[in-house]
Formats: structure tokens, C-alpha cells, sequence
């Protein structure tokens, strides 16, 4: 493994992050990256999306939402989404990408870190679990609701 860069996402990175594959099985745990680029547009004052930069190739993408004002405390400071390529799982990448989230929000005041992930085999809970998260609820659909606190 080369340095890990984090970097904006942008025209040039977009493309490298569409092509991002996923382990078999892990499909069903995750939106297509399209979804996650529009919050973007939808929320450009709070969303906060970096692609993860291996020497010159992109490995991972993370996004974000920052915004002290939701009405729902889960979704003030929450991880909307990290997809780590398929080849790159398993090498500290995810965890960089946590570690970056974690830096951004404790510059934005907030005091945790939330993501919401549906439980099952080969879905996300190990990883989550293994950076510090921690389940504090669940949603009305039955998605886990974890936190980090800063």
C-alpha cells in the first residue's frame, strides 16, 4: 500500500469511484454511488463526500452530512456511505476513511459520529463495530443505528 490520500470528489475522480467494485453478497448492503453523489446537489451546504487516493489510483469513496439543525439527533453528524474497491478491502483503506470523518466532524463541533446499516452476513456490522462504532437504536425500518462519540 502506497500513501493514503484524502482528496474532493470531483469530475475527475467520479468516474474511478462509478467503477468501484464490491465483494460478491455486498451488493445488497449498498445503494448505487449515484445516490450517494446526488445528496450533493440536494444538501451542498452539509454533505461532505472525499474520494481515498492510493498513489494515483482511487480506492475508496466516504460521505457525509453535517448539519446541527435535523430534527433527527442521528442524522445531525452521520456517515451516509464508505465503498472500499473490492481489492483494496481488508487493507486499513476503511479505516482511513474513518479516521478522516471522525477529524472533519470534530472541526465542525459536533460530539459523534452516527451511521445507520442494515444488519445480515457480509454486510458492514464487523467493520463498523471493528473502527469504533456502537449501537444505540434502531430505526423504524430496523436498520442499526451506531455511534462513535468525539
Amino acid at each position: 500500500m502506497g500513501e493514503l490520500r484524502l482528496v474532493e470528489l470531483s469530475a475527475t475522480t467520479i468516474v474511478a469511484v462509478n467503477n468501484l467494485s464490491l465483494k460478491p453478497g455486498q451488493e445488497q448492503f449498498l445503494a448505487p454511488v449515484s445516490y450517494g453523489i446526488a445528496a450533493t446537489v440536494a444538501n451542498p451546504q452539509t454533505s461532505w463526500q472525499r474520494v481515498i487516493v492510493d498513489d494515483q489510483e482511487v480506492v475508496a469513496f466516504v460521505s457525509a452530512n453535517f448539519d446541527p439543525e435535523d430534527p433527527q439527533e442521528h442524522f445531525r453528524s452521520v456517515l451516509w456511505r464508505i465503498n472500499v474497491d473490492a481489492d483494496d478491502q481488508g487493507r486499513g483503506v476503511g479505516r482511513f476513511a474513518v479516521e478522516k470523518l471522525i477529524d472533519e466532524a470534530r472541526e465542525r463541533g459536533m460530539d459523534r459520529v452516527n451511521v445507520i446499516y442494515e444488519a445480515g452476513d457480509g454486510g458492514p456490522e464487523a467493520f463498523f463495530q471493528r473502527v469504533g462504532f456502537t449501537p444505540v437504536g434502531e430505526t423504524e425500518y430496523g436498520e442499526v443505528i451506531a455511534e462513535i462519540r468525539l
